[in-house]
């Protein structure tokens, strides 16, 4: 006989009594069959785009590897969505522990130790998928001499190997943290090394060779991150619906906030990705690699449509009845059968040859193929205010960021709190130089010459993070964002202990923020820190990232209205921004005084062969990095007297207040003890 059980409401009633074993078996049967379904679908994918075909195929090394890698990629990427999803939906949305928030409950115990689990079999199926991978480029089999002599030289000295080794490395950090984690604050730590862990991809497929190679990684990897939130937290969603008991309708509502993001995510990659391979929009019907694009975006349609469905319907009725969760299951379940046919079809797309070739331009445009776009015209001062070549990741992450900070404002102001309008200005020009900086002259011309370079350099570092600090968009955060009253972390959560974190309290020294603010301009151009960003995109993203961070850091540290550690005292911030500014100075004049070109072998290759002309450009932009700091800087200066004059006033105020409650007492107190002290003398 079967055994059945009952589950009763809060309230009392009992809306179910189903065979549990039933239930369970359904949905066993459905996860088991999501790989398999997956794999059928890319191997069906490849063989009717004719990837599988010697005239089609990318590279040839024998059946088991022209067979086993899309299966391996499969695996892989099923894996890596259910570790992760596994892990954000632990720290994100399970419920806390009550006596200690800080320590993990039972269920995110548990949903830790199975995501320690499939991150073994991640980490596993990343060492094939590499093994694979170096056989495939090599373009001979496993048992061939040559491929054991040249594997190690694929995997530490060719860029797509050793991504994939530090995909492999990242992977492995995260399962051994969530192996041994015991604290929801290592519960993040390992969630952000398997994020991590799937950047590095980006750079594999097409998308690494492709003459629009930045915008094709940065959304591939955006690609990569929605589609493992959203696909892997659904399933990990499913699999713990049965341990939160009470909290079933809370942990779903928090993972739809989740999807939601994900969806656009997904959506806004995919159709950059799909532009980048396709010549128009005829592809989509009259070549198999469209179709399988079109396959790709109808599903994702069909989960978007899902999701409304479930976010108005499914999650209000969880929420009022968190053991009534059979609706929601059979709907999760369905979902999940889309997304492995759609993992199992992006892999049978990345193995497939697009209707444009994804390698760089070669003949009269091999400077195109370097620089990653169309090489522009001569550089003149109406060129570069006018020519542009959109990174649309950076312009899309500008645009959420004004997009978020004007809808928060707005929900501000409907509650009936205040917010400055200075404040809301000052982060939209800060977003749009931001967009102009990354996507206008700056970037383009900034890969071609030294002073153009600078130029974006200084805007990055200097005239995009202040404005961006003046903003206050943590403040804000903390005002706007949903407070959690279970113990557990959501976003408000992990902003307010990041900022008052130890770590952060170790960056807010102002020594500290000046030596990363000032300091990094020694590493970064007087070692091949700089070359290496002009050569490889992942270190010119890092380049753009740390620029604004530690711009960022510096001046929030400085004249920053988001809480956070205690400030040192006025005094001390002014002899620190004057010791940063002398030796930013120092800088500009170190580079204007240079007698080696930096970065020679990058503008070389470009065609750029008069070292005294690129000689003569370094020094100009040497000066630039000296001028450009006087006027930002000043500017900080003059508001952190000002902050000085009107805390010394509202010192005044304050004294001036408890003098007229208490009589003066504290001035009373001191005369009393210099009297006494004459007396004694």
């Amino acid at each position: 006989m079967t055994a059945t059980t009952t589950e009763t409401h809060p309230n009392g009633t009992a809306p179910e009594s189903a065979p549990v074993t039933a239930r369970t078996s359904t949905v066993a049967t459905v996860l088991a069959v999501a790989i398999p379904l997956a794999v059928g679908c890319s191997i069906l994918g490849m063989t009717v785009t004719g990837a599988f075909t010697a005239s089609q195929q990318l590279v040839s090394a024998g059946d088991l590897v022209q067979y086993g890698l899309p299966v391996a990629r499969v695996v892989h990427d099923a894996m890596a969505a259910l570790t992760i999803g596994l892990l954000i939906v632990a720290a994100f949305a399970l419920p806390a522990q009550k006596q200690d928030h800080g320590a993990m409950s039972s269920v995110q115990h548990r949903a830790v130790r199975w995501a320690a689990t499939t991150g073994a079999l991640w980490f596993l199926a990343a060492v094939v998928s590499l093994v694979f991978t170096g056989a495939n480029t090599l373009g001979v089999p496993m048992t061939n001499p040559v491929f054991a002599r040249n594997f190690l030289l694929f995997a530490f000295q060719v860029e797509i190997g050793q991504a994939l080794v530090v995909s492999a490395a990242a992977i492995l950090i995260a399962t051994v943290l969530a192996a041994f984690a015991t604290r929801v604050t290592t519960l993040a730590v390992a969630t952000v090394f398997g994020l991590f862990a799937l950047l590095p991809l980006a750079l594999s497929g097409h998308a690494a060779g492709s003459l629009e190679h930045a915008n094709a990684v940065n959304s591939l990897a955006i690609h990569l991150i929605g589609v493992c939130v959203w696909a892997g937290g659904l399933v990990a969603v499913v699999l713990l619906r049965t341990k939160t008991r009470g909290a079933t309708g809370r942990m779903v509502a928090r993972y739809s906030t989740l999807a939601g993001w994900s969806f656009a995510a997904v959506a806004f990659s995919g159709i950059v990705n799909a532009s980048l391979r396709l010549t128009g929009p005829l592809d989509l019907v009259t070549t198999t690699y469209g179709a399988l694009i079109t396959v790709k975006a109808v599903i994702l349609v069909l989960l978007g449509l899902a999701g409304v469905v479930q976010r108005r319907k499914l999650v209000p009725a969880l929420l009022r009845s968190p053991l009534d969760r059979r609706s929601f299951t059979r709907f999760a379940l369905a979902e999940i059968v889309f997304m492995a046919i759609a993992i199992g079809v992006s892999v049978a797309v990345s193995r497939s040859q697009p209707p444009i070739p994804q390698t760089p331009e070669t003949g009269d445009d091999t400077r195109s193929g370097l620089i990653g776009f169309p090489y522009p015209p001569a550089q003149t001062l109406h060129t570069f205010l006018t020519q542009w070549h959109i990174d649309w990741v950076w312009l899309a992450l500008a645009v959420v960021g004004a997009g978020w900070y004007l809808s928060a404002v707005r929900k501000l102001r409907k509650r009936g709190d205040k917010w400055p309008v200075g404040r809301t200005i000052a982060w939209l020009i800060g977003c749009a130089v931001f967009i102009w900086t990354t996507s206008a002259g700056p970037a383009v011309y900034g890969m071609i010459h030294f002073s153009s370079h600078m130029i974006q350099h200084m805007l990055l570092m200097m005239f995009v993070p202040l404005p961006l600090v003046l903003g206050g968009p943590v403040l804000l955060a903390l005002r706007t964002l949903p407070v959690r009253n279970d113990g557990s972390r959501g976003a408000r959560e992990w902003l307010m202990l990041f900022v008052h974190s130890r770590y952060m309290q170790f960056m807010a020294k102002p020594a500290v923020a000046g030596v990363i603010f000032a300091g990094s301009l020694v590493v970064f151009y007087f070692t091949g820190a700089f070359q290496a960003a002009m050569q490889s995109h992942e270190w010119h993203v890092a380049m753009v990232v740390h620029f604004v961070l530690s711009g960022y850091l510096f001046f929030w540290v400085f004249v920053g209205i988001d809480p956070g550690p205690k400030r040192p005292q006025y005094p001390i911030l002014i002899i620190a921004l004057l010791a940063t500014l002398a030796f930013h100075a120092f800088f500009g004049v170190a580079v204007m005084t240079s007698e080696s070109v930096y970065a020679i072998d990058w503008f070389h290759a470009l065609g750029q062969t008069n070292d005294t002309a690129l000689l003569a450009d370094q020094h100009t932009g040497g000066g630039i990095a000296w001028g450009a700091s006087e006027l930002p800087m000043v500017f900080v200066a003059l508001l952190v007297v000002r902050n000085w004059v009107r805390s010394d006033s509202r010192d005044a105020k304050r004294l001036d207040r408890q003098a007229e409650r208490d009589g003066d007492a504290e001035l009373k107190a001191y005369n009393e003890r210099l009297s006494a002290m004459n007396e004694r003398d």
